[in-house]
């Protein structure tokens, strides 16, 4: 059972939970960005939490079925087709052999996740069918005409169980950093309700923040440390950035705060304009 790639958009990756416990090799933790839709999207088509499937980023993908599949759509609300017909998100949909599947760009939101029941049965590297676009471990970008294999179902589709298609709030919460002593006076109780514009260059490795600049007395820099999933750096310009799941290992720049792990999905799906408020958890 294959997949043919048609157009595979600005940047389509294979994702699954990611990789864990190699952050002492240099190794990034990848998967998907936004966990719950990606693991919705699993489950509609009787998958488990851990299988691979394919994170769009803006544009969506087109791809032709080998072979008679059951596909989901999650994440990013967007227009799915199947041969030129519209058909629901976050339900289970049959799709004959030879068919298209057509998943429109992103109309709210930035990531969406398409599920095949089976997974996308890519080689595994160091335990996981993750694309780490920092160091590029895992299987390529996902371009056009490339054919992706998929496995075999395990299990039945079933209903919808909840809607992702409401956006969460606009809000990333914060617990306390590592490196509060950095900054003058009470820099969290600062934050506290303080807003911010995504920056165009976010991407995968981080979210950065454009906004109020965050002081920093001094000139020099930590020595490199250990850098954990949602640490919010704040570099010499001031302006933080959350670090998301193909983050580097290390950093040395010091970490204000870090995010609340429920929050990372609006992160996710934060587009570039968009205004986020900074609360203390």
């Amino acid at each position: 059972m294959t997949l043919r790639v048609v157009d595979a958009g600005a940047l389509t990756t294979v994702q699954d939970r990611g990789r864990f416990g190699l952050a002492h090799l240099g190794v990034p933790r990848a998967g998907a960005l936004d966990g719950p839709a990606a693991e919705l999207a699993n489950r509609l088509v009787g998958n488990s939490f851990d299988a691979a499937l394919l994170e769009t980023t803006f544009s969506g993908i087109s791809f032709d079925a080998g072979r008679a599949l059951v596909v989901a759509v999650t994440g990013a609300r967007c227009i799915v087709r199947v041969d030129g017909r519209s058909v629901a998100l976050a339900e289970p949909v049959s799709v004959r052999s030879g068919a298209r599947v057509e998943i429109g760009p992103a109309v709210d939101g930035v990531r969406s996740y398409v599920s095949v029941a089976g997974g996308i049965h890519v080689a595994p590297v160091l335990g996981s069918r993750s694309t780490d676009t920092l160091a590029w471990v895992g299987p390529p970008v996902v371009c056009d005409a490339d054919v992706l294999p998929v496995g075999r179902p395990v299990g039945d589709p079933v209903g919808v169980d909840l809607d992702p298609r409401r956006r969460p709030a606009p809000v990333l919460r914060l617990l306390p950093g590592p490196h509060g002593d950095w900054f003058q006076g009470d820099v969290l109780a600062r934050l506290d309700g303080t807003s911010y514009d995504v920056a165009t260059e976010s991407n995968r490795i981080g979210l950065r923040l454009s906004g109020p600049r965050i002081a920093r007395p001094g000139a020099g820099e930590l020595p490199s440390e250990g850098m954990v999933l949602g640490a919010v750096q704040v570099p010499p310009s001031g302006q933080p950035v959350v670090l998301l799941h193909d983050h580097p290992v290390t950093g040395g720049y010091p970490v204000v705060a870090v995010l609340h792990p429920d929050d990372l999905p609006v992160c996710a799906q934060a587009r570039p304009g968009d205004v986020l408020t900074l609360r203390l958890a």
